[in-house]
């Protein structure tokens, strides 16, 4: 197979794109290992296409330790965000620092410190896995028993030892993924930027990428672009949602599903038919809803009550025959809708 060690890149390092073997350059990517409390600081980003404003005023912080889900609905402007946190685009107006370096001056030292992984990451597909990581670890500055030792580590970590002498091109949708992400890890980066990172995956691939990934955030900054809501409330402590380019909401999973109105409802099914007139007249409850197809009772509670031990006195008292009793954590879709589809207005972001 022909050598192929070259590769499109950004000024700092960062993987982006491939070229074919005859159309690349070759670059040197001076490496350091020096580590960094690194932050980063968001202040009025904007970016305008032709007139059209598709990042409209960021301004936001992340800290080390900070898993951040950056949620929105297509043609939020979250893809244009990232390129923009990763140096990749420029903005119309406003900021972006990594500590005291500024994107738009000191973009080379900033792209060494970033892992990212975009959607479809790019990868060769007449390359083994080993090969490919192995090219990706050269680029990046890494050498000798450093290359070793990285190599070993992200192969272990991602759980790609069994197919490290495939090609690409004859693996899963899933394994490609892990691929990617493998290379956005190689050169141990203080920030991770992360596309999508468990698309594709099985549950038990999912339920490790997402181990790795709180494991990383104790010394790390990961982002997790996403339109998974499941991934927010099981990886991320912190979750950001822009709409129309604007920051509409900006908090913990927790507070995110505190704005449901189902957030501390009480379901009940019961097993045969019996009076429930009274499930409505309970101390907190607020509403009844019965839903005529499943069958199931939602009580929903007055604003910042809780009627879980009311129900469940209710219930024992005048002996229901409930079969189920689900305690509602928050419907995320509806207030993920609810938030990307209204109008934008002063204050609407939380703190």
């Amino acid at each position: 197979m022909k050598s192929l060690n070259v590769a499109l890149l950004t000024e700092g390092g960062m993987v982006l794109s491939l070229l074919p073997p005859h159309k690349a350059i070759r670059y040197r990517i001076i490496n350091t290992s020096s580590k960094w409390n690194a932050m980063i600081a968001v202040e009025n980003l904007s970016r305008r296409f032709h007139g059209l404003t598709a990042v409209d005023d960021l301004t936001f912080t992340i800290k080390p330790g900070e898993i951040v889900g950056f949620l929105g609905p297509n043609g939020a402007g979250k893809s244009t965000t990232m390129k923009m946190l990763t140096g990749f685009l420029t903005p119309s107006s406003g900021s972006v620092s990594i500590d005291d370096l500024s994107m738009s001056t000191q973009a080379k030292k900033i792209q060494q410190r970033i892992g990212y992984l975009p959607e479809g990451a790019p990868l060769y597909n007449d390359m083994t896995v080993f090969q490919f990581l192995h090219f990706i670890a050269t680029v990046r500055g890494l050498k000798g028993a450093t290359r070793r030792q990285r190599l070993k580590h992200v192969i272990d970590k991602v759980a790609l030892q069994d197919v490290l002498n495939r090609r690409i091109e004859e693996l899963s949708k899933g394994f490609r993924h892990r691929i990617g992400l493998a290379q956005a890890l190689v050169h141990d980066p203080d920030i991770l930027i992360l596309d999508e990172p468990t698309d594709g995956l099985d549950p038990n691939q999912k339920h490790q990428v997402r181990e790795l990934i709180r494991a990383l955030s104790k010394e790390k900054i990961v982002i997790i672009s996403t339109h998974i809501l499941e991934e927010v409330t099981a990886v991320c402590n912190r979750t950001m949602i822009i709409a129309e380019g604007k920051l509409r909401f900006d908090g913990t999973p927790a507070e995110l599903q505190q704005r449901s109105r189902y957030h501390q409802a009480v379901t009940l099914h019961f097993s045969y038919a019996a009076d429930i007139s009274g499930l409505a007249e309970i101390e907190g409850v607020d509403e009844m809803v019965v839903d005529r197809h499943s069958g199931d009772v939602t009580l929903f509670p007055e604003p910042g009550k809780l009627i879980m031990t009311a129900v469940v006195e209710h219930i024992s008292h005048f002996r229901l025959p409930v079969d189920k009793f689900t305690i509602e954590d928050g419907r995320l879709e509806d207030v993920f809708r609810e938030i990307t589809t209204q109008e934008s207005t002063q204050g609407e972001v939380t703190e």
